[in-house]
């Protein structure tokens, strides 16, 4: 698997990054490790995951596999900290629970580092200058290798960047994670131009629509899919919507047209979209990993690009527009 330097950092990262969102709860350990290996088999080397995933049971999960399925300096990890699901602060940014929540990461990874730290969305009840030095006291400890965000909006990530870059020996913002796919495209306006002129790499989360695009909804909801889960299906209910349902049917008749899948034809436009360091693939089972894995070889005809981006495209206007 090709890879690709991580923002403007010295860490190269493979092109397709593996989420691991359902494991512990929906994936089960077995399937974990099977996952695991099939993507390191392919050249994959980073793993995304979160302290809130699971409740924790993924890097749980992460933990157990390390040095019996892989030696851990041949795995990147990525983990995030900040979000408080079910309680009364979603968001919590303060220099306490983000240094908490990094050590109890590292007890349930097994390991004295992670290689990318990003917060997991932006809280506006503490100081960001104080979320920030949270991210330079793990760098500067060596418990963390790279920060990154997630789920800033532009004017945010820009004021985290630069803050960051403005003070020598303050460890630089050089990832932002956000969900991009050829159903949502709001990065596009700003978030994606603000993260070019600041050298961060794009890691996007959900480039499948939340599992749209692969078609598997075209004639209902099947019973093993997460639009049928109890805990996931308010994730996918807003792309079951008829202009999502017209931009699946683009991306069957583009995939009937290559002789592929519709899975590979949506992530291979994602991964290949300027700005775009490694989509993140949250396979629920090893069979739907190794579908997505074979993208690996292929590009996308130009003309089936444009079309593609014609018929999922989104409104611009002031400022964003130029002219």
């Amino acid at each position: 698997m090709q890879q690709r330097p991580l923002g403007r950092s010295g860490l190269g990262v493979s092109r397709l990054a593996l989420g691991t969102m359902t494991w512990g709860r929906d994936t089960d350990a077995d399937d974990a490790a099977a996952q695991l290996k099939s993507f390191l088999d392919a050249g994959g080397n980073l793993v995304d995951t979160a302290d809130v995933y699971a409740d924790g049971e993924a890097e749980a999960v992460i933990g157990a596999l390390l040095d019996a399925l892989v030696p851990r300096e041949e795995l990147l990890i990525a983990t995030k900290a900040g979000l408080r699901p079910g309680t009364a602060r979603r968001r919590d940014g303060s220099r306490g629970h983000l240094l908490g929540s990094l050590d109890a990461s590292l007890r349930r990874l097994g390991t004295d580092h992670v290689d990318l730290w990003q917060v997991h969305g932006y809280d506006t009840e503490t100081p960001l200058e104080e979320t920030l030095t949270a991210l330079d006291h793990a760098v500067a400890s060596g418990r963390v290798r790279y920060v990154g965000v997630s789920n800033f909006s532009a004017w945010q990530t820009a004021r985290a960047a630069t803050w960051q870059a403005a003070f020598p020996g303050r460890a630089p913002v050089v990832a932002t994670q956000m969900e991009y796919s050829l159903l949502e495209r709001g990065v596009e306006r700003e978030v994606i131009p603000a993260a070019a002129e600041l050298g961060l790499g794009l890691l996007p989360w959900s480039p499948l629509g939340r599992g749209v695009l692969t078609g598997k909804y075209r004639n209902g909801r099947p019973a093993d899919s997460r639009a049928a889960s109890a805990h996931f299906e308010p994730f996918v209910a807003p792309y079951l919507d008829p202009r999502c349902s017209s931009i699946v049917e683009a991306v069957v008749t583009a995939a009937g047209g290559l002789g592929v899948s519709p899975l590979e034809v949506a992530l291979a436009w994602v991964r290949d979209r300027p700005g775009v360091v490694a989509p993140i693939l949250g396979a629920r089972t090893v069979g739907q990993l190794l579908g997505a894995l074979a993208v690996e070889q292929m590009v996308l005809p130009a003309e089936i690009t444009q079309a593609l981006d014609d018929v999922s495209s989104i409104p611009f206007g002031y400022p964003e527009r130029e002219g």
